[in-house]
């Protein structure tokens, strides 16, 4: 990826929309579930159960508890995968089937999957590498060799769905689900007819849990409550979660000849670019996202009606975030909301959250609300907290940033 980048600005018939949406999240466990409880300010956060952590400093996360992949995907196909792809499998299932779409009538090649993932199938990998030390090589299964694999999301979706077109995955952590829509778009404006996209992520397993611990931006507090804190003085690190959205992806034109029952939203803008690296100096390069994707999509900062922020609980990187959106809009000139405080920080699947709440809300014309939270007045932030605010919705702006110094941002607009 470069340092700066845009999408392909598309406009008219040729628009990319989003026609479907499917959802596996801590809060909930399908789309409307799950945008039902982020409305009513429902965490999903708690003591993580999947195992004991008495032994590890971080102790709150947010799981899919009562996910059964069974019910998504068949048990041959469960036995093969990491939970990373039964979310997507069944997030895929509930997008599909939201966007009408009957595979059957499209050609193969005319459809791709284009998925981010940031931690492999490590609670796959974590089990079968216990094998080998216990039992010894002949115990592993021979599906160790793809489950933890980051592209192997991408590639079940497109075995399972008959996707055989420009299919590919993007590794820049949080901010991959924005950057993977993006490509979507580009390969939409080549001639690709549907695009699944999003992504899922699943790191709650020891082995997981321990290579996220190396950022050293965890929360360590143990009070589902108080441990996930953006833009809050009391803020100490963010929580691990799991799940993530999946997409469908059209041009507005194809979307309306096959009569699609809805249009989520336009993706209108898009950029991404690299902070520099540290000790130089240089400013970080969030502010720069934003104002490439405006640019991107034909617009100025008034015309953002609401930004959905990428809320990282760490004070700096908080600061930072504020920092940018102040800079470009002003003072609480635009309201800001930062909906993960219900499931932690998922990785490559919270971008891709973010925009699926970003389209509901300028489905709904409603901000969903940031829980928890008591904003430090330093930001300058107007943040939507506890409850959701009804106000008109035409554009959304979704913010993303990665481990590693990657950032995103996203411009949608409400297609009526």
């Amino acid at each position: 990826m470069s340092a700066n980048t845009t999408g392909a600005n598309t406009t008219g018939a040729s628009t990319p929309v989003i026609t479907g949406i499917g959802v596996v999240a801590p809060n909930g466990l399908d789309r409307e579930a799950w945008w039902q409880a982020t409305l009513d300010g429902k965490s999903g956060l708690g003591p993580i159960t999947r195992f004991d952590p008495a032994r590890y400093p971080v102790r709150v996360a947010g799981e899919a508890d009562g996910f059964d992949p069974n019910d998504h995907a068949p048990q041959r196909l469960v036995s093969e995968t990491d939970p990373m792809t039964q979310y997507a499998f069944a997030a895929t299932n509930q997008a599909l089937a939201d966007a009408a779409v009957d595979t059957g009538s499209f050609a193969d090649l005319d459809m791709a999957v284009i998925t981010a993932n940031s931690s492999g199938g490590v609670e796959f990998g974590q089990r079968e590498l216990q094998k080998l030390y216990a039992e010894g090589p002949q115990a592993v299964g021979a599906y160790m060799a793809i489950a933890w694999f980051y592209a192997a999301t991408t590639g079940q979706l497109s075995i399972r769905h008959g996707m055989r077109g420009p299919c590919s995955v993007v590794c820049s952590e949080q901010a991959g689900g924005l950057d993977a829509l993006a490509q979507s778009r580009r390969v939409l404006a080549k001639g690709t007819k549907l695009v699944v996209s999003g992504g899922t992520d699943a790191s709650l397993s020891p082995y997981g849990l321990v290579c996220q611990l190396s950022n050293g931006r965890l929360s360590e507090d143990h009070r589902p409550d108080h441990a996930f804190l953006p833009f809050d003085p009391a803020g100490g690190g963010y929580v691990p979660g799991e799940g993530g959205a999946i997409l469908t992806v059209e041009s507005r034109a194809d979307a309306e000849l096959r009569g699609a029952p809805r249009l989520y939203a336009e993706l209108a803008g898009y950029a991404a670019t690299m902070d520099p690296r540290p000790g130089s100096e240089r400013p970080p390069g969030l502010r720069r996202a934003i104002d490439l994707a405006l640019a991107d999509a034909g617009m100025v900062p008034a015309d953002i009606d609401v930004v959905f922020a990428d809320g990282y609980g760490v004070p700096e990187l908080d600061r930072q975030e504020a920092a940018a959106i102040t800079a470009v809009f002003g003072p609480a000139g635009v309201p800001v909301t930062v909906p993960k405080t219900m499931t932690g920080r998922l990785y490559a699947g919270g971008a891709a959250l973010d925009a699926a709440a970003a389209a509901l809300a300028l489905r709904d014309q409603v901000i969903p609300p940031s829980v928890n939270i008591r904003p430090d007045r330093a930001h300058q932030l107007d943040l939507v907290t506890d409850w959701p605010r009804e106000t008109r919705l035409r554009t959304a702006l979704v913010l993303s940033r990665g481990y590693g110094g990657f950032n995103a941002a996203l411009v949608l607009r409400r297609t009526v």
